[in-house]
C-alpha cells in the first residue's frame, strides 16, 4: 500500500508543475497593468519604478520562479540557481505582491482561508453525513415513500443554483423568522462558548445552501451504486450462506458501492470551493471566493494566479486521496 501511495504521489508532482506553468503563462499574458488605474499625470519613470517594485521588470522565467517560491514559505532557491545559473530577483528574495493591496498574496490568502474552511469544510462534512445514509436506505427501500420523497428533494436541491437558494433562505430564516443573521461577520472571534454559539448561528445559512447541493449529488450516486451491487451474484451468495441482512448490506454491498462514490466525494471538494464563490457573495463571507471575485474585477493578476493554482492543487490532491482510498476499498487496484 505504501508503494502504491508513493507511486501516485510522484505522478502528482509533475502534473502540478505543468499546471502551475500553464496557469502562470495564460494569466501573465492577460492585458492587465497595475499602473493603469493611476492618474495620467504620473510621469512614465514613476510608473516604471512601480512596475519594478512589483517585480514586473524581471524576465518571465524569473517571475515564474518567484511566483512558485511563495508556496514554499519564501525558502531560497539556491539549488535551482546553482543548476541553471539564473539569479532569482538579483539576490533579493522578494515576495509576490498583490496589485490591489500591495501586500504579499500568500499573507492575504492565509487571512481569508479560515473563513472559507469554516463554511466549506462544515458544509461538506454535513452533506456527506446526510447523503450516505439517505442513498443507502433509498436503494435498500427502492420505490418506497422515503425513496420517492428523497428523489424529489434531491432533484430540487441539485437543480436550484446557490444564488437563488441563498437569497431564499435569507428571506425565510433571516428576514421573516429572524432566526439567523443574513450577513456573515468575518471579524467575529471564538473565545468562549457564547461566541462559539454566535459563530454556529451565522454559519447555518451558508452551510445549509452548500450542503443542500452536496447532499443531492452524493445521495444520488450512492443510491445508484447500491442498486447496482444489490443485484449482484455475490449478494445472493452471502444471503444463502445465512449472513444477516445488516452484514450483507453494510459490509459486503456498501464497501463495493463506495468505490465510485469516493470519486464523487473527492472530486466534489474543488466544486464546493467553486460554489462557495457565489455563496460567499450572497452571505458576505470574506473568504477565498470573495477574494477571487475582487481580484478578477480589479485585474489583480498575481492573486488570481495564486488562487487558481490553489484550486488546481485541490483537484490533484483529492484525486490522489481517491486513488489511495480505491486501494483500501479494493486491494486489487493497488497491484494494477
Amino acid at each position: 500500500m505504501l508503494t502504491f501511495t508513493i507511486r501516485r504521489l510522484f505522478m502528482a508532482i509533475p502534473t502540478l508543475l505543468f499546471i502551475s506553468l500553464i496557469i502562470f503563462l495564460i494569466l501573465d499574458l492577460a492585458p492587465s497593468d497595475p499602473t493603469a488605474s493611476l492618474p495620467l499625470t504620473i510621469p512614465p519613470e514613476v510608473r516604471a519604478e512601480i512596475r519594478a517594485s512589483l517585480g514586473l521588470d524581471e524576465p518571465i522565467h524569473i517571475r515564474f520562479l518567484l511566483w512558485l517560491q511563495q508556496f514554499f514559505v519564501n525558502e531560497p532557491l539556491n539549488l535551482f540557481e546553482q543548476w541553471t545559473g539564473w539569479t532569482i530577483g538579483d539576490g533579493d528574495r522578494t515576495r509576490v505582491i498583490s496589485w490591489q493591496t500591495r501586500s504579499p498574496v500568500v499573507d492575504i490568502i492565509a487571512q481569508r482561508m479560515p473563513q472559507t474552511l469554516w463554511v466549506v469544510g462544515t458544509a461538506y462534512v454535513v452533506g456527506i453525513l446526510i447523503a450516505l445514509p439517505i442513498g443507502i436506505y433509498s436503494a435498500y427501500r427502492q420505490y418506497s415513500i422515503f425513496d420517492q420523497a428523497g428523489t424529489f428533494i434531491t432533484m430540487v436541491g441539485f437543480s436550484v443554483p446557490p444564488f437563488f437558494s441563498g437569497v431564499l433562505v435569507i428571506v425565510i430564516f433571516a428576514v421573516q423568522l429572524g432566526w439567523f443573521p443574513s450577513v456573515y461577520d468575518t471579524t467575529h472571534v471564538v473565545v468562549d462558548w457564547d461566541s462559539f454559539v454566535v459563530q454556529l448561528k451565522q454559519m447555518i445559512l451558508p452551510v445549509m445552501v452548500l450542503a443542500l447541493q452536496i447532499t443531492s449529488q452524493i445521495s444520488r450516486f450512492m443510491r445508484a451504486s447500491m442498486l447496482d451491487n444489490l443485484n449482484q451474484d455475490y449478494v445472493r451468495t452471502a444471503r444463502a450462506k445465512g449472513l444477516t441482512e445488516s452484514v450483507v448490506v453494510m459490509v459486503h454491498v456498501l464497501r463495493n458501492s463506495m468505490i465510485p462514490v469516493v470519486t464523487v466525494i473527492a472530486l466534489g471538494v474543488p466544486q464546493v470551493f467553486g460554489g462557495a464563490i457565489i455563496t460567499e457573495q450572497v452571505f458576505k463571507v470574506n473568504g477565498l471566493g470573495h477574494l477571487l471575485i475582487g481580484a478578477i474585477q480589479g485585474g489583480d493578476i498575481p492573486t488570481v494566479q495564486t488562487l487558481t493554482f490553489i484550486f488546481a492543487v485541490l483537484i490533484v490532491l483529492f484525486n490522489l486521496i481517491a486513488d489511495v482510498l480505491y486501494g483500501i476499498l479494493d486491494p486489487r487496484i493497488r497491484y494494477d
